[in-house]
């Protein structure tokens, strides 16, 4: 029986759980697809796209460190998308390559539905300018938070991220940036967006940031996201890592692709106990 075929690509790539969630939210839905993965050498990203096309594929979720890649890519972009300059989905669509992000309204549904907190008026630490945070930068100013403060190593990407999603903050919101080597300030969410989980750099802001019970949310899962996690209960902090964020966004992929919205609380649910 023939399937319509998607995948996810990235490099490293062994350690994703996307096949796992979408096969489950399709025999959850009453679908028929089948998901892969797919390792993607450096700088063979665009020519893995285009053969998986070429061959049948229907869409692609795409991982580190091809987002920025994939967003160059597409023919045509989501908003989202555009405003992040980064893409974390691709689909094929009348022959013209779409390019999306689900990243950030992953995210925020973790946040705000898994976690319970809503993060109106809430004073938010975005940790990292790169793909990551751009993905999730839009939706979070779309909570209408307090304040927003992108914090990276160098302040410069973090001024170009901020200017370009200035259409999108409105009052009472404050969007701002300043350098992690001088980070001041105490925030009621704390995102780490950069790689430093990954690669084991360690945690890259003080423990002053964390107000009183803050959230400390780490977007990376599994043991990577462990040093993090300790580092924000040791300071009295609430932490969560980001595998609810990565079932919400393959959710809000599932969607566009299929029509459908999968039950993406009972295959988190279900998840944490076969990663636990």
């Amino acid at each position: 029986m023939f399937m319509d075929h998607y995948c996810v690509m990235g490099n490293p790539i062994e350690h994703s759980k996307s096949p796992w969630i979408h096969a489950r939210f399709a025999a959850l839905t009453g679908q028929m697809l089948h998901y892969d993965k797919r390792l993607v050498a450096a700088g063979g990203f665009a020519a893995e796209v285009h053969a998986f096309f070429s061959a049948g594929g229907h869409g692609c979720n795409v991982t580190v460190p091809f987002k920025f890649e994939a967003a160059a890519l597409a023919a045509q972009a989501s908003e989202r998308a555009a405003l992040a300059a980064a893409a974390n989905m691709l689909t094929l669509r009348d022959g013209v390559i779409l390019g999306d992000n689900t990243d950030g309204a992953g995210l925020v549904n973790d946040i705000q539905c898994n976690a319970g907190i809503d993060l109106s008026g809430r004073h938010l630490l975005l940790i990292g300018a790169g793909g990551a945070a751009a993905g999730v930068l839009g939706p979070l100013l779309l909570t209408r938070p307090a304040s927003v403060t992108i914090a990276a190593r160098v302040r410069h990407k973090a001024d170009v991220l901020a200017q370009r999603h200035q259409t999108l903050v409105a009052q009472p919101t404050e969007l701002v940036t300043q350098s992690l080597s001088d980070l001041k300030g105490a925030f009621d969410v704390i995102i780490n967006a950069t790689s430093s989980s990954l690669t084991g750099g360690g945690v890259p802001v003080p423990g002053t940031v964390l107000k009183p019970h803050a959230l400390a949310y780490d977007m990376m899962y599994g043991s990577a996201a462990q040093g993090f996690l300790q580092w924000a209960l040791e300071h009295g902090a609430m932490a969560r890592d980001g595998l609810g964020m990565l079932v919400e966004q393959a959710a809000e992929a599932f969607l566009i692709w299929r029509g459908v919205r999968p039950p993406s609380r009972q295959v988190l649910d279900e998840l944490r106990v076969l990663t636990s």
